[in-house]
């Protein structure tokens, strides 16, 4: 992942800093899938899930203010996303999706990419 500048920054340390902000701001269910072995369009998805809309964006807008402090930024904004019910943050390498609690039921993304190794999250994490 480059952050624009000339900067390599790990995706598994992305992975880890955008979960552990989202658990910051009381994201549940967070489950970090290693995405290298089972697609070519990044290395890792990111799932959480919130109890709200308004919860959903909070957890976006933590993510997003954290990462811009490092000058790094998701591909597109997640305006307008919200009344959907699942938010996606695209950092090329790393795409989470954050989801109000029935829609991420419905789209079950652990069940659609169940090949995908997860990640253990830290306890400290957690």
């Amino acid at each position: 992942m480059n952050n624009g500048g000339s900067q390599k920054i790990d995706s598994k340390k992305i992975a880890l800093r955008i979960t552990k902000k989202a658990k910051d701001k009381l994201a549940q269910q967070a489950v970090i899938l290693n995405m290298r072995k089972v697609c070519n369009f990044c290395d890792y998805f990111i799932i959480l899930s919130g109890s709200s809309k308004p919860h959903i964006k909070a957890i976006s807008e933590a993510i997003q203010e954290d990462l811009e402090k490092d000058k790094i930024k998701a591909l597109a904004s997640a305006v307008g996303q919200i009344e959907s019910g699942w938010v996606t943050l695209d950092y090329l390498n790393v795409i989470v999706h954050i989801f109000y609690e029935p829609m991420r039921e419905f789209y079950s993304l652990e069940r659609l990419w169940q090949d995908a190794p997860r990640v253990r999250i830290p306890k400290s994490l957690k």
